[in-house]
């Protein structure tokens, strides 16, 4: 890290001010926009820095995009520029939901309004299908014998939390845990692991789940939690999300949820931002600002956390062997989140359809994003409910 960056503090918050307002395209295109914008165009930001950062995003719970701009706000003004660039990012989409979830609490009821989610919650279902099978690629390994073979037990964590997920309909904190664990004893364990630290950690563990609490503390327990298990892709969240907010809390129907979920890929800016909206939804604006709060909290406190060491715990055999088995069963929960929502939500045969044709274009159509897959469906929505029936 050198002393002397070529930017100042305020031009690096102008530009992710900027990024968190118009851009879309989810978080593999906002690393790429980072990359192209900071480290080849405006050099402020050099090649090891950048893939230093990645890395750790990748490595530590948190929204892969929002993860990386904390770091790359850490690399030259350490804590300050980590904490500003966190918030410059996420503050536009943070206000854009939370406008969305103003007007949407106002006027959802018109029928107008419904038909446009109609085809926008099916769409989302496509969408989230198809990026829960390429986050399985990328985070497992291929669908093929020599990838079952070398890696069997990160697919039988995949399975497993399939399994769970859509029998019990509700995210399984302590699954992602124990799969971590066992994954990290079995592949690279640590000097410090003994009878004693299972005790510690179970005396933890009971004591964090024994709360009582209202709505606003509630929110932020759930939130934070969640953030603490998103790894690598926002959609990630999802199943947490759903089983919280849908199953457990009822705080909202399962269509409201659909909804939430497009709400935040039709924004600029981290998918994660979703949960302000949710927030608004169950406690207007102060439910809005807890839930954002509490989900980036953890990434960001990873983030500072980890960044002045990050080299030493990139080497870390039993930290990766960790990951690996915690984003496995994450990743399994998150295929079955989406089999429990298409279950409720495709009603009909036009909302299988658009959710078919949706995963279709974004195979097969070369540089489509999301927000248009979203707009479309918006269209065929208003058309199937208004027009045709």
């Amino acid at each position: 890290m050198i002393d002397n960056p070529k930017y100042s503090l305020k031009e690096l918050m102008l530009y992710f001010l900027k990024l968190g307002t118009i851009g879309f395209g989810g978080p593999i295109a906002l690393v790429g926009y980072m990359y192209k914008d900071l480290v080849e165009d405006r050099q402020w930001i050099s090649e090891e820095e950048y893939r230093e950062g990645l890395a750790l995003a990748q490595l530590a719970p948190g929204p892969l995009a929002a993860q990386l701009g904390i770091y790359l706000g850490f690399v030259h003004y350490r804590f300050l520029g980590a904490t500003l660039i966190g918030l410059a990012f996420v503050l536009p989409s943070f206000i854009m939901v939370v406008l969305l979830g103003m007007v949407y609490k106002v006027y959802g009821g018109l029928s107008w309004i419904q038909a446009v989610f109609y085809g926008i919650g099916a769409a989302v279902i496509g969408i989230i299908a198809l990026s829960s099978y390429k986050l399985t690629l990328k985070s497992i390994g291929k669908f093929n014998p020599e990838s079952f073979k070398s890696k069997w037990l990160l697919w039988l964590f995949f399975i497993l939390a399939i399994i769970i997920t859509y029998a019990t309909e509700q995210e399984q904190v302590l699954l992602f845990v124990a799969a971590g664990l066992l994954y990290m004893i079995i592949k690279a364990p640590p000097k410090w692991w003994n009878l004693k630290t299972i005790n510690t950690l179970a005396f933890f563990t009971i004591a964090f789940w024994d709360y009582e609490s209202t709505t606003l503390t509630k929110i932020a327990v759930f939130f934070a939690t969640a953030g603490t298990f998103v790894f690598g892709s926002g959609l990630a969240i999802v199943p947490f999300l759903h089983s919280g907010v849908v199953i457990e809390n009822q705080w909202l129907t399962e269509q409201q949820f659909l909804d939430a979920v497009a709400v935040a890929m039709i924004t600029p800016g981290p998918v994660v931002i979703t949960v302000g909206f949710i927030g608004y939804l169950v406690d207007g604006f102060l439910g809005a600002l807890v839930a954002a709060l509490a989900t980036f909290l953890p990434c960001y406190l990873f983030t500072i956390a980890m960044a002045p060491y990050f080299k030493k715990i990139a080497q870390n055999k039993p930290v990766k062997a960790f990951v690996d088995g915690i984003t496995a069963a994450v990743v399994g929960a998150l295929v079955g989140s989406v089999i429990v929502i298409a279950k409720r939500s495709m009603i009909d045969l036009p909302t299988a359809l658009i959710a078919i044709l949706s995963i279709f274009a974004l195979l097969y159509i070369k540089k489509i994003q999301e927000p248009y897959i979203i707009v479309i469906a918006a269209v065929l929505g208003l058309i199937i409910k208004l027009v045709l029936l």
